[in-house]
């Protein structure tokens, strides 16, 4: 339990701090009747909502602690 709250803070620091990230897909388009084909780059952006950060370092947090709860009890 440990490991996936340490992993879940250490994910949602990083959700906080990067908002989005663009990746690039090649794709190869067709000209007019057939005669010329390009390779074309179309950038895809993908968001990431801050509540998904939040939430997940709070989950990482709760993890943790139960984590410690269950040693000491």
């Amino acid at each position: 339990m440990r490991i996936a709250g340490l992993t879940l803070i250490v994910l949602g620091i990083l959700a906080l701090l990067i908002r989005s990230f663009t990746f690039f897909s090649t794709e190869t388009v067709v000209g007019p009747a057939g005669l010329f084909a390009w390779d074309v780059s179309r950038p895809h952006t993908i968001f990431i909502n801050p509540l998904a950060g939040i939430l997940a370092v709070i989950a990482g947090f709760v993890l943790l602690t139960m984590n410690r709860r269950q040693l000491t009890a």
